[in-house]
């Protein structure tokens, strides 16, 4: 590998992270990162990626960030504390060739809207601990911008899905559901369409800035479901009214669904040329229905 081509360094090696990464090494960079589980780190390393052990009982050498020109963070807030920026801020501020930061957040920092339209203009509104805790990361992260001009960006993400985590995944697994909550609206990004935004704001660093990933069409969950099954030529599961199976879901996903609001995505096909390769749920599903295997003769 070149010792002169851009080096990225990425904190936190998982669906996101690894797909970055692969896309850096495949542009001829060097890459390192970090994870917590082995098997990721595995993968990683298998991959061609420099790999480090990265969590609370396993704190990590600055010194493995030298040469790092791009320094992505993946990493979730651990409470009210971002694990990076807890750890590492003065090495990241140090770092003399640092030419872009991306910080992937989420669009959970905008709460609820009401089904309503956001853009990256609207002043966030969490609703729940977890988006205040990521939009107090946001923030620390956006201070080594304005107190330290470390080049930082913020990406908020919608729902992430894409090969091996989407609603066609879940259907083939059996375990699917049909939610409907009538106004509901979600919004989502396909992970290669993330990586995508992410090469283009590398190629055209504009500090400070905040971009929501989200694709062209927010949706209701239960539309979703039902094309996945259709691309796979069976029944949608059975259609669950909101009220009545709140009480089987998960905290988690009754959070989700405690917000409702339609992401805006106008600033990265503006500022950064991005067109998306997947810019609704039926274009991402399509793709990965195309790349299973046709199913077998049926017995008899």
């Amino acid at each position: 590998m070149d010792p002169s081509s851009p080096r990225l360094f990425c904190f936190g090696l998982g669906y996101v992270g690894l797909a970055v990464a692969r896309d850096r090494l495949a542009a001829g960079w060097r890459v390192a990162g970090t994870a917590r589980d082995p098997g990721r780190l595995a993968r990683a390393a298998a991959a061609g990626i420099e790999v480090h052990r990265f969590a609370g009982d396993a704190p990590l050498d600055p010194a493995v960030l030298a040469g790092t020109t791009h320094l992505i963070s993946t990493a979730a807030p651990d409470g009210a504390r971002d694990p990076v920026l807890a750890a590492l801020a003065p090495a990241i501020r140090a770092l003399p060739g640092l030419q872009w930061v991306g910080y992937l957040s989420s669009t959970g920092v905008y709460g609820d809207r009401g089904g309503g339209w956001v853009d990256e203009d609207v002043a966030p509104q969490p609703s729940g601990p977890r988006g205040r805790h990521r939009l107090q990361a946001e923030e620390a992260w956006r201070d080594l911008w304005r107190h330290h001009g470390s080049p930082v960006h913020v990406f908020r993400l919608a729902g992430i899905y894409g090969p091996g985590r989407s609603a066609i995944d879940q259907m083939r697994a059996g375990a699917a559901r049909r939610i409907v909550k009538p106004g509901q609206f979600f919004s989502r990004i396909h992970r290669d369409d993330i990586v995508a935004v992410l090469r283009a704001s590398m190629a055209a660093p504009r500090p400070g800035s905040v971009y929501n990933l989200a694709d062209d069409l927010p949706a209701a969950p239960d539309e979703v479901v039902a094309y996945a099954a259709g691309l796979l030529g069976v029944d949608p599961p059975p259609a669950e009214p909101y009220a009545e199976a709140e009480a089987t879901m998960s905290p988690m996903a009754r959070s989700f669904y405690a917000d409702n609001r339609r992401i805006s995505n106008r600033r990265i096909r503006q500022d950064l040329g991005v067109a998306l390769a997947y810019p609704t749920y039926r274009e991402g599903l399509s793709a990965i229905a195309a790349t299973l295997p046709a199913p077998g003769p049926s017995g008899g």
